[in-house]
């Protein structure tokens, strides 16, 4: 894993470390927002799904506009906005730990600074980068990224009884990031000596949009965001809080271990290779779910590891190479796609998870979203493929957005 870290810039070694502090930060209070919206609203879990499932689609589909934004006003000021609007955020949370308002405005807040860092963090990070070295940055920022939201659960499950607490510690950690962003030396030019290019209007953003990849990741964070978002209320009474967030700090380890060890490997594979790894892993770990024991919990979150790694490293990759755009508004339409997902898996999750929470049969909600593992992928990468239109070949190099 520390070839990943080696021969890389200084400002790509501290932004590195920005983008692992921000999702410690943003992952102490995600995982946990399902059982404290549902204690201060007092709503049922279909209310709460669509509530996430909302917010995170305001912060994924607003992503190809703030990719654009990004490189309108330059990748650093982006990431220095971005990381002031995390602080507002974390002091509005403090402010609304007893106003359900509050706390729902605070995670909107949050939302859309994670929506303007997200695509400028991983455009600056492969800015002038060659073909060649994409994999290993872009594996590098992931596990940079999964470090932090290893370690983010196990803070919140310390403060999850007391987050007036938790939110003053993110509030003071978003400021500390704030200054340290400020600090970053500016993006140098793709080719130095020559004016950047000019910058396409808003109305763009979705032109040349890597459909195959996009339909793929639609599909990954549907699947996905369930674990992310149900695991937490599944694992309460079942499980001991600090049981649960060691299983979440093992997924997200495995997950920042695995990437960079076989970013090689995933770079020279085929998407539909990568998709029949990747999917068929995840349904294992949706399955261990069933069980409801510590130890299936624990085997679940190390398949879904496995399955995640390959799946988000390959998607990103696949669209930088089919994609006629930017990197970062590449990314940038890549987070609407997490969005779409993520906001199906709020919406149709939430409501089956209801159901089956109802019907006193939990397990089988996991089993069902297993049996959706395996049947969707080729359904998915069908309907990509059907609506690519004529483009049936990646460009030798991608156009500026």
């Amino acid at each position: 894993m520390t070839r990943a870290w080696r021969g890389l810039a200084r400002a790509q070694l501290a932004l590195l470390m920005g983008g692992f502090l921000v999702n410690v930060g943003t992952f102490a209070v995600y995982p946990y927002l399902a059982v404290l919206l549902r204690e201060r609203l007092g709503a049922g879990m279909a209310q709460v799904g669509v509530v996430l499932g909302a917010a995170t689609l305001l912060q994924f589909a607003s992503a190809p506009f703030t990719a654009a934004f990004a490189e309108r006003v330059g990748l650093k000021r982006a990431l220095s906005l971005a990381t002031c609007l995390y602080c507002l955020g974390a002091l509005t949370y403090l402010g609304g730990a007893d106003r359900p308002a509050l706390m729902v405005l605070g995670l909107f807040l949050s939302c859309g600074a994670g929506a303007l860092y997200s695509p400028a963090y991983r455009g600056y990070l492969v800015h002038a980068a060659t073909d060649a070295q994409r994999p290993r940055l872009v594996s590098a920022g992931n596990a940079a990224g999964q470090l932090g939201i290893a370690c983010g659960p196990v803070v919140g499950a310390l403060f999850l009884h007391e987050p007036g607490r938790l939110f003053a510690a993110t509030t003071a950690l978003y400021a500390l990031l704030a200054l340290g962003h400020a600090a970053l030396r500016p993006e140098e030019p793709v080719r130095p000596g020559l004016s950047p290019p000019a910058v396409e209007p808003f109305s763009r953003v979705l032109h040349g949009l890597a459909r195959v990849p996009f339909a793929a990741t639609v599909l990954t964070h549907y699947l996905y965001m369930q674990f992310y978002q149900y695991l937490a209320v599944y694992a309460e009474g079942r499980l001991p809080t600090a049981v649960y967030g060691l299983a979440m700090t093992g997924y997200s380890l495995g997950l920042a271990v695995l990437q960079p060890l076989v970013a090689r490997r995933v770079g020279r594979a085929g998407h539909p290779a990568a998709m029949a790894v990747g999917f068929p892993a995840m349904a294992v770990g949706m399955a261990a779910f069933a069980t409801g024991h510590a130890a299936g919990v624990a085997c679940g979150a190390a398949a879904m590891s496995v399955g995640t790694a390959v799946l988000f490293l390959k998607n990103d990759l696949e669209a930088l190479a089919l994609s006629e755009r930017s990197a970062t508004v590449t990314f940038g339409q890549q987070r609407l796609a997490v969005g779409v997902g993520a906001l199906l898996s709020g919406v149709i999750g939430g409501a089956v998870y209801g159901m089956f929470e109802r019907a006193d049969a939990l397990g089988a909600f996991w089993l069902a979203v297993a049996a959706q593992c395996v049947l969707l992928p080729p359904l998915a990468l069908v309907a990509g493929r059907l609506v690519r239109g004529r483009r049936t070949a990646p460009r030798s190099a991608p156009r500026p957005g």
